[in-house]
């Protein structure tokens, strides 16, 4: 049972109760309709990258689909929160990637997506075993890591948002969703 495909989605949802705001953020993501399974950070071997609305065809009402999930929740009125996801593709497709996921307060989009992409890409170059300066800047290893010729292509998404004004639950998501 290996994925052979994945798209990557996000959502945002604000209600009263903090299950129902993340019901509204699955909702907003499209794939409120599924029974999610959590899985680790593995990116199957010669496992392609859809976009959203190609995978979203694949899933069905009930069915049990796994993915990797960053979820953060807050009902503090304008508490910035965030959830993002990474992807490290390798250039030898026979070779697995890395999904990685990252929940966060007081980050901004690019910051919290930043850091989760790059949580991706070194958890490959570890693996390949390509050298790398963990104190560098996350755009100079990323140029490093593609310099190597190992690492093909990194990626992420992300979902931030400020807790609602009137105290409401609100719920962010970032995930990726495999498709087998």
């Amino acid at each position: 049972m290996i994925p052979k495909m994945a798209f990557a989605t996000k959502g945002l949802g604000v209600h009263k109760d903090r299950l129902s705001s993340f019901e509204v953020s699955l909702r907003n993501a499209g794939i409120e309709k599924c029974n999610l399974v959590y899985v680790s950070s593995i990116l199957p071997p010669n496992c392609n990258l859809l976009p959203k609305e190609q995978g979203l065809l694949y899933i069905k009402p009930g069915g049990i689909t796994y993915c990797v999930m960053a979820r953060n929740d807050t009902n503090e009125p304008n508490r910035l929160i965030a959830a993002a996801t990474g992807i490290a593709m390798p250039k030898d497709r026979k070779h697995y990637g890395y999904i990685s996921e990252h929940h966060s307060f007081g980050q901004k989009a690019k910051i919290a997506g930043d850091y989760a992409e790059d949580l991706a890409a070194t958890m490959l170059a570890t693996t390949l075993g390509i050298p790398f300066d963990p104190n560098q800047a996350w755009d100079d290893r990323k140029k490093v890591y593609r310099a190597s010729g190992h690492i093909f292509k990194t990626q992420h998404i992300c979902q931030t948002a400020e807790g609602n004004k009137d105290g409401l639950w609100t719920t962010v998501i970032a995930a990726v969703v495999l498709i087998l």
